[in-house]
C-alpha cells in the first residue's frame, strides 16, 4: 500500500497531463465527478447519451473552471454498438488514466424492458454495457501505467442478496430488485477485474466505490444540470449530516480514482455508509467472492456471444481477455496482502427516478 494520505475531498491533488473519463457525466453524481476532475487540471472526457446535455455539462464546468480541458463522447450503455463507437473514440486518445463507471439506470419502469441487444435494461445498462466498454479500453489503459477502473457500486447490496438464478429478471421482475442485482454485478465485476489484471501483470487496477445516498434537493445548483427549489437550498445546512447532495456523493469515486495511497481491490464509500467523507469500506461478502467473480465473467461472455448477430467489435472486446491472459487460470493470491478483492476471500449513476441516487 502507498503512504497514508490525509484526504480532503475539497482540496484534490493536481492531475495535469492525465486524462480521465466518466460515464453518465451529464447529470447527477457523474456530472460532479467530472467537475471535480476538471478542477484538478486533468483532461476530462464526458460520456453521455445526449449531445445537447453533454454541451450543457461542459458549459457548467467551464463556468467554474474556465481553462478546463474537456471533450465529449456520446455513449448509450444500453446499445453495444454505441459502446463500441465510444470505446473506439477513447482508444484514439494519447492516454487514459481513469474511467469512472458511474452511469446507471435506477428504474426501467414497472414492466421489464430490454436493451437494443435484448438484455434486461437495468442490468444490461449498468453492468453489461460497462463490461464491454472496460474490455475494449484495456489496451489504452495498459499503455497508461498506473491507470484505474472505478466501477460504481451501491450500499443497496447490503439490503438485497445477490441472485445468480434471476440476474436478468427472467423469473420475476421488480425494478428495485433489478437495480440491486445490477449493482451486485458491478461490484463483483470490479473485484474480479482487479484479480485478473493482477494475474496478467498489467499496470491497471480496479477499485470499487459506492456513493452512499444523494438527493437533488440538497445538491448545489448547476443550470440545466440540477436546479433545486429554494426550500432545498434553505434546509441543506441543517440536514448535512443526515443527507448529502450529489456533489458530496461524488467524493468516494473521486478518491478511489485520485488517492495516491489507494490500491486495486479496495472499496471506498462514505464514512457513515450513506453520507460523509470518503473512507475505505468493507463490501458485502458476495461482491468479493472469487467463485461469484468467475461465474459472472463467464456468464457475461456467454450472454454477449449468444447475441445475434454477434458484432465484430464485441467479439474483439471479448477476445481481449485471451489477448492479455485474463481468461481463466488462477495464480497464488497470497502476495495481495490486505486487498479485499483477493481470490481467497469467501465470507456491497446518473439515473432516472425520484432524484435519489444510491
Amino acid at each position: 500500500m502507498g503512504p497514508a494520505v490525509a484526504w480532503d475531498p475539497r482540496v484534490l491533488p493536481p492531475q495535469h497531463g492525465k486524462t480521465f473519463t466518466v460515464t453518465g457525466a451529464t447529470s447527477g453524481i457523474g456530472y460532479f465527478i467530472a467537475e471535480q476532475f476538471a478542477g484538478t487540471g486533468a483532461d476530462v472526457v464526458l460520456l453521455g447519451r445526449d449531445a445537447n446535455r453533454l454541451t450543457v455539462a461542459q458549459r457548467e464546468i467551464r463556468r467554474r473552471y474556465p481553462s478546463a480541458s474537456l471533450q465529449a463522447v456520446e455513449l448509450d450503455l444500453a446499445d453495444l454498438d454505441s459502446v463500441t463507437r465510444a470505446a473506439d473514440a477513447l482508444a484514439a486518445l494519447d492516454r487514459l488514466d481513469v474511467i469512472v463507471e458511474n452511469a446507471g439506470l435506477i428504474s426501467a419502469g414497472a414492466r421489464r424492458r430490454a436493451t437494443r441487444q435484448g438484455f434486461e435494461l437495468t442490468v444490461g445498462t449498468n453492468f453489461l454495457g460497462h463490461f464491454v466498454l472496460t474490455l475494449r479500453l484495456l489496451p489504452i489503459m495498459a499503455a497508461t501505467p498506473g491507470s484505474r477502473v472505478v466501477p460504481m457500486g451501491s450500499h443497496l447490496t447490503r439490503k438485497m442478496p445477490f441472485d445468480r438464478t434471476n440476474l436478468l429478471g427472467e423469473k420475476t421482475y421488480r425494478p428495485r430488485v433489478a437495480y440491486a442485482q445490477s449493482k451486485h454485478a458491478v461490484e463483483i465485476f470490479g473485484f474480479e477485474l482487479d484479480r485478473r489484471l493482477r494475474e496478467a501483470g498489467l499496470p491497471v487496477s480496479s477499485l470499487v466505490a459506492h456513493p452512499g445516498s444523494a438527493l437533488d434537493v440538497v445538491t448545489p445548483r448547476r443550470d440545466g444540470i440540477n436546479e433545486p427549489m429554494w426550500l432545498g437550498r434553505a434546509i441543506a445546512p441543517m440536514v448535512g449530516r443526515l443527507v448529502q447532495g450529489k456533489d458530496q456523493a461524488a467524493w468516494s469515486p473521486v478518491r478511489a480514482a485520485l488517492d495516491p495511497g489507494a490500491e486495486g481491490g479496495q472499496y471506498y464509500g462514505p464514512a457513515r455508509l450513506t453520507t460523509g467523507p470518503p473512507r475505505l469500506a468493507t463490501p458485502v461478502a458476495s461482491s468479493v467472492d472469487a467463485d461469484n467473480g468467475q461465474w459472472l465473467w463467464a456468464y457475461a461472455e456467454r450472454l454477449i456471444a449468444d447475441t445475434e448477430p454477434v458484432e465484430r467489435e464485441v467479439q474483439q472486446a471479448l477476445s481481449l481477455a485471451a489477448l492479455f491472459g485474463l481468461a481463466g487460470g488462477q495464480s497464488d493470491a497470497g502476495e495481495r496482502g490486505e486487498h479485499v478483492g483477493r481470490r481467497d476471500v469467501g465470507s456491497n449513476g446518473a439515473g432516472r427516478g425520484s432524484g435519489v441516487q444510491e
